[in-house]
C-alpha cells in the first residue's frame, strides 16, 4: 500500500479514470482513518479535490459523446444527443 503522502508516480502516459478512482478510493479510506497528521490530511484532501476535478471532467467529456440510440414504433430509428436527468 502507499504511503498517505504518496501520490501516484508520475507516468510516461496521462492518468487515467480508472487510476484516478483507485486513488480517491484510497484517499478516501485514509482520511476516514482519523490516523493522520493534519499536514497529511490536508495534503490529502488537496490530491483529492485535483482527482475529482479530473474525473469530473472525464465524465462530461463522455457524456458529450453519448448519443441516443431510439427505435420508434413504426421502426424508424432515429440518433440524438443525451441529455442528463438532473
Amino acid at each position: 500500500m502507499k504511503s498517505p503522502m504518496q501520490p501516484i508516480p508520475e507516468q510516461n502516459e496521462p492518468l487515467t479514470f480508472e487510476q484516478a478512482m483507485a486513488r480517491l478510493e484510497e484517499i478516501v479510506r485514509l482520511l476516514e482513518s482519523g490516523e493522520l497528521s493534519l499536514d497529511e490530511t490536508v495534503s490529502l484532501y488537496e490530491e483529492g479535490q485535483r482527482l475529482r476535478q479530473f474525473c469530473q471532467q472525464k465524465l462530461n467529456e463522455a457524456e458529450k459523446r453519448i448519443k441516443m440510440v431510439t427505435i420508434a414504433n413504426n421502426g424508424t430509428i432515429s440518433v440524438s444527443e443525451f441529455e442528463p436527468e438532473l
